[in-house]
């Protein structure tokens, strides 16, 4: 089972503290299953932590959430080699991609190296739901803002560009995200900007921003667009997803 039209579920959000476990998954991560349309069968779930370095306390943590949210996992690590033989069938088999975040850039350049750009751009056309949170939400776009190359905020501009605009994420948590993507909308360096507060996520078909959900109340998510020489910024209020069990 795939979703019926190329899916994407950008987000800042996912992930929240568990009672018995470091990491659950949070609504962002189910809306993102329950668009797929799996039914009669546990989720297939593919987790990229290329972001983190393949990072196996991460992976761990990440596992012990989806045994939680009653999902199958499969860990694709490139580090310090692909971890299974047939990459792109691993990932066609599937319903679900999840990109963890951290580095932007680096897991562009890794991604490449290895020509999992192509095979995910095959399996997004293909129906798998492809989702993430911040550079698995960044990679997504033609780029955003980052922190990848230091603390001082930079653009990054050679995303995948599966979706041609440019992302800003931790919209509301870090204070020059907003500014700085103002000023690359403004400069012409992005067309427009889809932006997202901490909890939220927004949901494309093809490449038309369909709706923007939460998994916290009083978020929001935002459209900043040209207007002569300057960035135009509009709010989407978002619909809040159930809580997820566990």
């Amino acid at each position: 089972m795939t979703a019926p039209e190329p899916t994407i579920v950008a987000t800042s959000g996912g992930h929240r503290v568990g009672a018995r476990t470091r990491v659950l998954f949070d609504a962002l991560v189910h809306h993102a299953v329950d668009l797929s349309g799996v039914h009669g069968r546990r989720p297939r779930v593919l987790y990229l932590g290329t972001a983190v370095g393949d990072a196996e306390h991460v992976t761990s943590r990440v596992g012990e959430a989806a045994r939680v949210a009653g999902f199958d996992l499969t860990p694709l690590h490139l580090f310090p080699m692909p971890n299974v033989e047939d990459v792109e069938g691993t990932v066609l088999g599937h319903d679900v991609v999840w990109v963890m975040g951290g580095s932007v850039a680096n897991l562009l350049a890794v991604w490449r190296v290895h020509g999992l750009d192509d095979i995910l751009r095959r399996a997004w056309r293909a129906g798998v739901v492809l989702a993430g949170v911040s550079a698995g939400s960044l990679c997504w776009y033609e780029g955003g803002t980052t922190d990848s190359f230091g603390p001082e905020l930079r653009p990054v501009t050679n995303g995948l560009g599966l979706l041609p605009y440019g992302n800003g994420v931790h919209y509301d948590s870090d204070g020059g995200r907003r500014p700085l993507i103002h000023r690359l909308v403004a400069e012409g360096v992005f067309a427009s900007a889809h932006c997202t507060d901490d909890g939220v996520g927004l949901v494309y078909r093809g490449t038309e921003l369909v709706e923007a959900v939460a998994e916290q109340r009083d978020k929001g998510a935002y459209v900043v667009s040209r207007d002569g020489d300057r960035a135009v910024e509009e709010r989407i209020e978002p619909r809040l997803l159930p809580a997820p069990p566990g």
